[in-house]
């Protein structure tokens, strides 16, 4: 457990999504305090992945439906302002928490953690709460682009 600790868990999360913004999502994303950081205008999607293996846990990112779309878009190389469909949202939100997730992964790996990684799942709607108790660690992380906001939490524990 005492090496788990000393995982600077939020530096691999930040670095795992400013490369995904740079290479996948052509967006300058700006690293904010979490504490500050809300997700509103109607409905949310989350997207998690979990780890099973010497250590157990889950990621979670979550946006509001509008920042979704215009990621979306941005990475299927759509405008947009053309129909894309919840499918679309839902296959990139869950490629970026797959993204985020896999780098974490080698990251514990790394460490002496090793552990499988699971295929993403999506939550979405408006009136919702995400809670993840009893976690030896919970980070979060977050990012805004323009007046959009995205919040990655990372909750974790050693099976040791």
């Amino acid at each position: 457990m005492e090496e788990l600790k000393t995982l600077d868990l939020k530096a691999s999360v930040a670095n795992s999504m400013q490369e995904v913004f740079n290479t996948m999502l052509p967006m300058e994303a700006e690293l904010i305090d979490a504490e500050l950081a809300e997700i509103d205008n109607g409905n949310r999607i989350v997207g998690s992945v979990s780890f099973a293996g010497s250590v157990m846990g889950n990621v979670n990112i979550q946006v509001n439906e509008v920042f979704a779309r215009l990621m979306t878009a941005t990475m299927l190389g759509m405008d947009k302002d053309e129909s894309i469909g919840e499918e679309e949202v839902f296959d990139v939100i869950g490629e970026l928490s797959n993204m985020v997730g896999g780098n974490l992964k080698s990251r514990l790996y790394d460490f002496g953690f090793p552990c499988n990684l699971s295929i993403p799942s999506i939550t979405s709607g408006g009136h919702f709460r995400i809670e993840s108790k009893n976690w030896a660690r919970r980070e979060s992380v977050a990012f805004r682009y323009r007046e959009h906001t995205m919040l990655v939490e990372v909750y974790i524990t050693s099976n040791r």
